[in-house]
Protein backbone atom coordinates (compact mmCIF):
# COMPACT_ATOMS: atom_id res chain seq x y z
CA UNK A 1 0.00 0.00 0.00
CA UNK A 2 1.42 3.38 -1.01
CA UNK A 3 2.07 5.75 1.88
CA UNK A 4 0.55 9.22 1.91
CA UNK A 5 3.26 11.84 1.76
CA UNK A 6 3.88 13.50 5.09
CA UNK A 7 1.87 10.95 7.10
CA UNK A 8 3.70 9.24 9.97
CA UNK A 9 2.10 5.85 10.63
CA UNK A 10 4.16 5.53 13.82
CA UNK A 11 2.60 8.64 15.37
CA UNK A 12 -0.07 6.53 17.06
CA UNK A 13 0.28 3.52 19.32
CA UNK A 14 -0.36 0.31 17.36
CA UNK A 15 -3.17 -2.04 18.32
CA UNK A 16 -4.46 -5.40 17.14
CA UNK A 17 -7.87 -6.31 15.74
CA UNK A 18 -9.44 -9.66 16.55
CA UNK A 19 -12.72 -11.42 15.91
CA UNK A 20 -14.65 -13.33 18.57
CA UNK A 21 -17.41 -15.78 17.67
CA UNK A 22 -20.51 -16.71 19.66
CA UNK A 23 -21.51 -19.86 17.75
CA UNK A 24 -24.89 -21.32 18.70
CA UNK A 25 -26.54 -24.62 17.85
CA UNK A 26 -29.36 -26.83 19.07
CA UNK A 27 -28.27 -30.25 20.31
CA UNK A 28 -30.81 -32.57 21.92
CA UNK A 29 -33.26 -29.64 22.20
CA UNK A 30 -30.74 -27.61 24.23
CA UNK A 31 -29.21 -24.31 23.14
CA UNK A 32 -25.46 -24.84 23.12
CA UNK A 33 -22.50 -22.61 22.42
CA UNK A 34 -19.06 -23.45 21.05
CA UNK A 35 -16.28 -22.80 23.57
CA UNK A 36 -12.55 -23.42 23.45
CA UNK A 37 -10.12 -24.14 26.25
CA UNK A 38 -7.18 -21.79 25.94
CA UNK A 39 -3.86 -23.59 25.60
CA UNK A 40 -1.68 -20.51 26.06
CA UNK A 41 -1.41 -17.50 28.32
CA UNK A 42 -3.20 -15.31 29.04
CA UNK A 43 -5.95 -17.32 30.72
CA UNK A 44 -4.42 -20.72 29.92
CA UNK A 45 -6.85 -23.46 30.86
CA UNK A 46 -9.86 -21.11 30.90
CA UNK A 47 -12.76 -21.40 28.50
CA UNK A 48 -13.27 -18.66 25.93
CA UNK A 49 -15.14 -17.91 22.75
CA UNK A 50 -13.36 -19.05 19.59
CA UNK A 51 -11.70 -16.37 17.52
CA UNK A 52 -8.38 -14.95 16.50
CA UNK A 53 -6.46 -12.06 15.05
CA UNK A 54 -7.46 -10.44 11.79
CA UNK A 55 -4.73 -10.91 9.21
CA UNK A 56 -3.18 -7.94 7.35
CA UNK A 57 -4.95 -8.92 4.14
CA UNK A 58 -8.30 -9.86 5.72
CA UNK A 59 -11.51 -8.08 6.51
CA UNK A 60 -13.10 -8.80 9.88
CA UNK A 61 -15.84 -10.90 8.28
CA UNK A 62 -13.31 -12.91 6.25
CA UNK A 63 -11.38 -13.62 9.44
CA UNK A 64 -14.59 -14.58 11.24
CA UNK A 65 -15.55 -17.11 8.57
CA UNK A 66 -12.02 -18.51 8.54
CA UNK A 67 -12.07 -18.96 12.30
CA UNK A 68 -15.56 -20.48 12.11
CA UNK A 69 -14.38 -23.09 9.62
CA UNK A 70 -11.22 -23.84 11.62
CA UNK A 71 -12.98 -24.23 14.96
CA UNK A 72 -16.04 -26.19 13.81
CA UNK A 73 -14.40 -28.37 11.18
CA UNK A 74 -17.08 -27.46 8.64
CA UNK A 75 -15.79 -27.39 5.08
CA UNK A 76 -18.37 -24.88 3.85
CA UNK A 77 -19.45 -22.01 6.11
CA UNK A 78 -20.57 -19.66 3.34
CA UNK A 79 -24.22 -20.53 3.83
CA UNK A 80 -24.25 -20.24 7.63
CA UNK A 81 -25.86 -17.29 9.33
CA UNK A 82 -23.12 -14.93 10.56
CA UNK A 83 -23.79 -11.41 11.73
CA UNK A 84 -21.80 -8.74 13.51
CA UNK A 85 -22.95 -8.06 17.06
CA UNK A 86 -20.81 -5.08 18.04
CA UNK A 87 -17.22 -3.89 18.51
CA UNK A 88 -15.47 -4.08 21.90
CA UNK A 89 -12.67 -1.56 22.30
CA UNK A 90 -12.29 -0.87 26.02
CA UNK A 91 -8.63 -0.42 27.05
CA UNK A 92 -7.24 -3.27 29.16
CA UNK A 93 -9.55 -5.96 27.85
CA UNK A 94 -6.48 -7.99 26.79
CA UNK A 95 -3.38 -8.00 29.04
CA UNK A 96 -1.02 -8.50 26.09
CA UNK A 97 -1.64 -5.23 24.26
CA UNK A 98 -4.44 -2.93 23.12
CA UNK A 99 -6.89 -5.18 21.27
CA UNK A 100 -10.10 -4.19 19.54
CA UNK A 101 -12.46 -7.08 18.91
CA UNK A 102 -15.29 -7.37 16.41
CA UNK A 103 -17.80 -9.90 17.74
CA UNK A 104 -20.03 -12.07 15.58
CA UNK A 105 -22.94 -14.39 16.26
CA UNK A 106 -23.15 -17.54 14.14
CA UNK A 107 -25.78 -20.27 13.86
CA UNK A 108 -24.93 -23.88 12.98
CA UNK A 109 -28.02 -26.05 12.39
CA UNK A 110 -26.29 -29.43 12.23
CA UNK A 111 -23.25 -29.03 14.39
CA UNK A 112 -20.34 -31.47 14.00
CA UNK A 113 -17.90 -32.28 16.76
CA UNK A 114 -15.59 -29.24 16.95
CA UNK A 115 -11.87 -29.66 16.47
CA UNK A 116 -10.37 -26.44 17.83
CA UNK A 117 -7.38 -24.65 16.40
CA UNK A 118 -4.82 -21.91 16.90
CA UNK A 119 -4.09 -21.36 20.60
CA UNK A 120 -7.01 -23.56 21.72
CA UNK A 121 -6.21 -26.79 23.55
CA UNK A 122 -9.68 -28.19 22.82
CA UNK A 123 -13.15 -27.13 21.72
CA UNK A 124 -16.55 -28.33 22.93
CA UNK A 125 -20.25 -27.59 22.62
CA UNK A 126 -21.62 -26.65 26.05
CA UNK A 127 -25.21 -25.92 27.12
CA UNK A 128 -25.53 -22.16 27.41
CA UNK A 129 -27.05 -22.43 30.89
CA UNK A 130 -23.97 -24.24 32.23
CA UNK A 131 -21.30 -21.90 30.86
CA UNK A 132 -19.07 -20.65 33.67
CA UNK A 133 -16.81 -17.62 33.81
CA UNK A 134 -15.03 -17.05 30.51
CA UNK A 135 -11.68 -15.47 29.71
CA UNK A 136 -11.23 -11.82 28.70
CA UNK A 137 -14.62 -10.06 28.43
CA UNK A 138 -16.23 -12.99 26.67
CA UNK A 139 -19.03 -13.23 29.27
CA UNK A 140 -20.29 -9.88 28.06
CA UNK A 141 -19.85 -10.76 24.39
CA UNK A 142 -21.73 -14.04 24.81
CA UNK A 143 -24.58 -12.34 26.67
CA UNK A 144 -24.88 -9.65 24.00
CA UNK A 145 -24.84 -12.23 21.19
CA UNK A 146 -27.47 -14.38 22.91
CA UNK A 147 -29.78 -11.42 23.38
CA UNK A 148 -29.28 -10.42 19.74
CA UNK A 149 -30.40 -13.88 18.59
CA UNK A 150 -33.35 -13.94 21.02
CA UNK A 151 -34.55 -10.55 19.80
CA UNK A 152 -34.12 -11.31 16.11
CA UNK A 153 -36.33 -14.36 16.40
CA UNK A 154 -39.18 -11.94 17.06
CA UNK A 155 -39.02 -9.91 13.87
CA UNK A 156 -37.08 -12.03 11.33
CA UNK A 157 -37.14 -15.59 10.05
CA UNK A 158 -33.84 -16.35 11.79
CA UNK A 159 -35.32 -19.33 13.65
CA UNK A 160 -35.37 -21.31 10.39
CA UNK A 161 -31.55 -21.12 10.32
CA UNK A 162 -31.55 -23.58 13.25
CA UNK A 163 -33.76 -26.01 11.31
CA UNK A 164 -32.98 -28.54 8.57
CA UNK A 165 -34.04 -27.58 5.02
CA UNK A 166 -37.45 -29.18 5.63
CA UNK A 167 -39.06 -29.00 9.06
CA UNK A 168 -42.36 -29.26 10.89
CA UNK A 169 -43.99 -26.40 12.73
CA UNK A 170 -43.38 -28.34 15.93
CA UNK A 171 -39.66 -28.34 15.23
CA UNK A 172 -39.75 -24.62 14.47
CA UNK A 173 -41.63 -23.97 17.71
CA UNK A 174 -38.99 -25.96 19.60
CA UNK A 175 -36.37 -23.52 18.31
CA UNK A 176 -38.30 -20.57 19.74
CA UNK A 177 -38.87 -22.28 23.07
CA UNK A 178 -35.23 -23.31 23.40
CA UNK A 179 -33.70 -19.97 22.42
CA UNK A 180 -36.22 -17.89 24.38
CA UNK A 181 -36.28 -20.22 27.35
CA UNK A 182 -40.08 -19.96 27.50
CA UNK A 183 -42.97 -22.24 26.56
CA UNK A 184 -44.97 -21.23 23.49
CA UNK A 185 -48.63 -22.15 23.00
CA UNK A 186 -48.70 -24.60 20.03
CA UNK A 187 -52.04 -23.54 18.54
CA UNK A 188 -51.32 -19.83 18.82
CA UNK A 189 -47.83 -20.30 17.38
CA UNK A 190 -49.15 -22.27 14.40
CA UNK A 191 -51.77 -19.62 13.68
CA UNK A 192 -49.26 -16.77 13.82
CA UNK A 193 -46.64 -18.54 11.68
CA UNK A 194 -49.09 -19.47 8.93
CA UNK A 195 -50.60 -15.98 8.96
CA UNK A 196 -47.22 -14.25 8.54
CA UNK A 197 -46.54 -13.67 4.83
CA UNK A 198 -43.31 -15.25 3.58
CA UNK A 199 -42.28 -16.81 6.88
CA UNK A 200 -42.58 -20.45 5.80
CA UNK A 201 -43.66 -22.27 2.66
CA UNK A 202 -45.34 -25.69 2.53
CA UNK A 203 -43.38 -28.59 1.06
CA UNK A 204 -45.21 -30.86 -1.34
CA UNK A 205 -45.19 -34.55 -0.53
CA UNK A 206 -46.28 -36.79 2.31
CA UNK A 207 -46.21 -35.52 5.91
CA UNK A 208 -43.57 -36.75 8.34
CA UNK A 209 -44.12 -38.63 11.57
CA UNK A 210 -42.33 -36.89 14.43
CA UNK A 211 -42.80 -39.48 17.15
CA UNK A 212 -45.54 -40.17 19.63
CA UNK A 213 -49.07 -41.17 18.74
CA UNK A 214 -50.06 -38.04 16.85
CA UNK A 215 -50.69 -37.96 13.14
CA UNK A 216 -47.80 -37.17 10.76
CA UNK A 217 -47.00 -33.46 10.52
CA UNK A 218 -46.81 -31.35 7.38
CA UNK A 219 -43.40 -30.18 6.22
CA UNK A 220 -42.33 -26.60 5.56
CA UNK A 221 -39.26 -24.73 4.34
CA UNK A 222 -38.03 -21.21 5.04
CA UNK A 223 -39.89 -18.52 3.13
CA UNK A 224 -38.45 -15.45 1.46
CA UNK A 225 -39.46 -12.84 4.02
CA UNK A 226 -36.59 -10.97 5.67
CA UNK A 227 -38.82 -9.36 8.32
CA UNK A 228 -41.93 -10.71 10.01
CA UNK A 229 -45.13 -8.69 9.95
CA UNK A 230 -46.52 -8.83 12.59
CA UNK A 231 -43.59 -9.89 14.79
CA UNK A 232 -43.72 -12.96 17.06
CA UNK A 233 -43.23 -11.40 20.47
CA UNK A 234 -41.68 -13.35 23.32
CA UNK A 235 -44.12 -14.68 25.91
CA UNK A 236 -42.96 -12.06 28.38
CA UNK A 237 -44.12 -9.45 25.86
CA UNK A 238 -40.81 -7.63 25.42
CA UNK A 239 -40.41 -6.04 21.97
Amino acid sequence: MECVQGYDKYAYEPFAVTVDLAVFTLREDVLQVLLVERGQEPYAGRRALPGGFVGPEESAETAARRELAEETGLLDVAGLHLEQVRTYSEPGRDPRMRVVSVAYAALVPDAPQPRGGGDAARADWLPLVSVGRLAFDHDRILADAHERVRAKLEYTGLATAFCPPEFTLGELRQVYETVWGSAVDPANFRRKVLATPGFVEPVSGPPRRTGGRGKPAALFRAGGATTLHPPLLRPEGRP
